[in-house]
């Protein structure tokens, strides 16, 4: 008998709780408190964003290369007195020497010299940065070198990442001999030294009198040709793992063709790292452009890169010395570029990591 008692408390208890719980839901319903006040729901684009600009690297990284693409392509507009080529009118100074002859005859001899008034001038108002050893504004120089040096960047490291995402899906998804032969190559490729085969390809490039407008252009599609091989790797190790998945099963049960299989199911999902990998390039890539025109094989003169403007203390110490103003400020503008790439491409590798919980 105590247990039916205590059974039928039991039964009665629930029936409160529950009456009581239903209660509180009716009150909640009619009122304009919605349920899920307290679930904030995220969005995976919307969490990446957040840790990435959480990160003070990035955002140091972001407002570096914001300022560098509108000094160089917004900066013509307001300084626009000189073109990147020209410089100011020719000077003529004139010399004068006494000869003595030995009957004590004088002659007045007067030499000549062709020389520009502002070679090698000091930052003025004229010309803010001065201007260089051929009388060539710096300042004017250093703004449509960025434009050379960032977009031969980019244009490279979209070649080298085009390369390396169609030749390493291929050889992640067939395997086998397919896979055996690409990866073989890139074993070849990455044996080469790159450097000095530049070199050589610059040397039969002028060998050839290739106008110097297009030397750096095709010196880094020719680079371009030779460096596809990490991001092959990097793409197919992902799809090596990716293609196991399930759906890839499903989409091979529905008869999907290879490329779709590939460019549409298994790039996408490897895209994070793809991204952070061509961040991280970027500044390697305009380290390379300055490499090559430091060592002559870059942008010719008259034209301007940030490598070509620093090439002069190469051939004159005088300047390297003595003339800050020529060289300094391009030096300081390829650290911030390749500075600004790698911040970029930190923050990205840690916002797209998907083991990030903070």
């Amino acid at each position: 008998m105590e247990e039916n008692k205590e059974k039928k408390e039991e039964l009665l208890s629930e029936e409160v709780s529950a009456s009581e719980n239903a209660e509180v839901l009716g009150n909640v319903e009619d009122s304009e408190i919605p349920l899920d006040q307290n679930v904030k729901l995220m969005s995976p684009m919307r969490m990446i964003l957040r840790r990435f600009f959480r990160s003070k690297l990035s955002i140091a990284g972001l407002v570096m290369l914001a300022a560098l693409f509108l000094f160089c392509w917004v900066g013509p507009l307001f300084y626009h007195v000189y073109s990147p080529t020209e410089t100011d009118k020719n000077g003529v100074s004139y010399t004068t020497y006494d000869i003595v002859m030995e009957d004590g005859t004088v002659f007045k001899q007067i030499v000549v010299q062709k020389k520009d008034m502002n070679d090698l001038a000091p930052p003025s108002s004229k010309h803010v940065l001065g201007t260089d050893e051929q009388g060539m504004d710096i300042f004017t120089r250093l703004m449509y070198g960025g434009r050379l040096s960032l977009g031969l960047s980019f244009l490279t490291v979209f070649l080298v990442s085009a390369l390396g995402i169609i030749m390493g899906g291929i050889a992640g998804f067939y395997g086998g001999v397919v896979d055996n032969i690409i990866m073989r190559l890139c074993d070849v490729l990455m044996c080469l030294p790159t450097l000095p085969l530049m070199l050589i390809i610059g040397t039969v490039l002028r060998a050839n009198d290739v106008p110097g407008k297009y030397y750096i252009y095709l010196l880094m599609i020719l680079l371009s040709l030779f460096s596809w091989t990490g991001m092959a790797r990097l793409v197919r190790g992902q799809i090596l793992y990716l293609r196991e998945q399930e759906y890839m099963v499903a989409a091979e049960a529905m008869g999907f063709s290879a490329a779709r299989k590939i460019f549409k199911h298994l790039i996408p999902n490897i895209l994070p790292q793809i991204i952070v990998s061509m961040t991280l390039s970027l500044g390697s890539m305009i380290l390379y452009e300055s490499t090559l025109s430091y060592l002559g094989l870059g942008v010719q003169p008259p034209n301007a890169s940030w490598g070509t403007m620093i090439e002069i203390i190469s051939k004159r110490s005088d300047i390297l010395q003595n003339n800050l103003n020529v060289w300094m400020p391009s030096g300081i503008c390829i650290i911030i570029a390749v500075l600004g790439f790698n911040f970029i491409g930190d923050g990205l590798r840690d916002a797209l990591d998907p083991k990030q919980r903070r």
